[in-house]
């Protein structure tokens, strides 16, 4: 048991909660409403997998290198969109990017589960200059998942 195990399964009772939404979901609906960031289901669905695929790295290389570290920013000064744009995430296949956002997802707790708390105090430095310790990046991430399903929410509705 570790102290994020609580987070850890509720990621994945979520997980299991949208996939069959996510897949259900009618191609008007995933490609035309957008949301405040003028992003539509498939861009936030990418988002999401960007997410998780740069927070893996960042817990990965803060159990290893001498902190602080400072490793590329992708969420801060519109890097994000580019990373939306860049992999065209409104053209693939929708299936595939749902199976992506899944198991990418069940993938970051895996290395969460496993992450050594002897590095939990660890420090990135972000784009902005913020400290940001592990423990504080892996108790936050599931707030981020959160957030994002409501906005997708949002617009299923």
């Amino acid at each position: 048991m570790t102290q994020f195990e609580t987070n850890n399964s509720r990621m994945l009772e979520l997980i299991e909660a949208w996939e069959p939404r996510l897949l259900a979901l009618a191609e008007d609906v995933i490609t035309s409403r957008r949301n405040k960031q003028n992003r539509n289901i498939k861009q936030i669905l990418g988002h999401m997998v960007d997410s998780a695929s740069n927070n893996t790295h960042r817990f990965v290389h803060l159990q290893y290198q001498s902190s602080p570290i400072v490793f590329p920013d992708y969420a801060n000064l519109g890097n994000n969109d580019r990373w939306i744009a860049v992999q065209n995430y409104e053209s693939e296949n929708w299936v595939d990017l749902v199976r992506l956002w899944k198991y990418a997802n069940r993938h970051i707790i895996h290395v969460i589960n496993h992450v050594n708390p002897d590095k939990l105090d660890a420090i990135w430095v972000s784009a902005l200059g913020e400290e940001i310790s592990l423990n504080t990046m892996i108790l936050g991430y599931l707030g981020h998942f959160e957030l994002h399903l409501r906005e997708i929410e949002e617009l299923i509705q």
